[in-house]
């Protein structure tokens, strides 16, 4: 049982004011703690005292693999699922490229978000990071484009295993399936992505070295 006499402050008159004091203290330092007035604590302190074990998958290595999972997962229940339904090619493409559009900008890009050590942490690795009416059209727009160099890039690799093989013409040596247009997407989508960067860098050098000179 515990001793209610433990907690009690020894001695009396101004020893048990200042204890009490102190308490009250304690307790409005916690009530009013925010970023503002709370110590700065490394990230190595703070793993100290989180459980479980030490050991975490890489940032980037969880991003690439959601990247790849849902594009993957569009292959298998549209490619595949609408392909015996959809029998014109063309139809069949737009219809996937929508919903890689829809699942980049309600999914991929939310997921990202949430793994995210800090807000903003992923934004590097979306097209399109704001969020907003805006970001789905513009989803969709990059999710087709990558779709269709997806497209090529598959047309090229039947094309070279045809003239390897001596095959026909018709042939179709490389199917679609969800593995392989899950890292070819997530590869073209890297792509693209970088080359946005690049870009950005470049324009921001240029403003920088125009202001400089002016």
């Amino acid at each position: 049982m515990k001793d209610p006499a433990r907690d009690k402050p020894h001695g009396s008159g101004k020893d048990a004011d200042a204890y009490y004091h102190l308490k009250r203290d304690a307790i409005e330092d916690l009530v009013t703690a925010d970023r503002s007035n709370s110590p700065q604590v490394s990230e190595a302190e703070l793993r100290k005292y989180r459980s479980g074990s030490q050991k975490q998958i890489p940032e980037t290595l969880k991003v690439l693999f959601i990247k790849f999972w849902f594009a993957g997962a569009v292959c298998f229940f549209f490619l595949w699922g609408l392909g015996t339904y959809v029998r014109a090619l063309l139809d069949l493409l737009v219809i996937t490229g929508l919903a890689l559009g829809f699942v980049t900008d309600l999914l991929t890009n939310n997921v990202l978000r949430f793994i995210a050590k800090r807000p903003g942490g992923n934004d590097k690795w979306m097209m399109w990071s704001k969020k907003g009416f805006v970001s789905l059209p513009l989803n969709i727009v990059h999710s087709c484009t990558i779709l269709f160099l997806v497209y090529t890039v598959y047309n090229a690799l039947n094309m070279m295993l045809i003239r390897m093989s001596g095959a026909a013409e018709d042939a179709v040596p490389l199917g679609v399936e969800p593995l392989l247009f899950g890292l070819l997407y997530m590869a073209c989508d890297l792509l693209l992505i970088g080359a946005k960067h690049m870009a950005g860098n470049i324009l921001r050098d240029a403003r920088k070295k125009t202001s400089a000179h002016s």
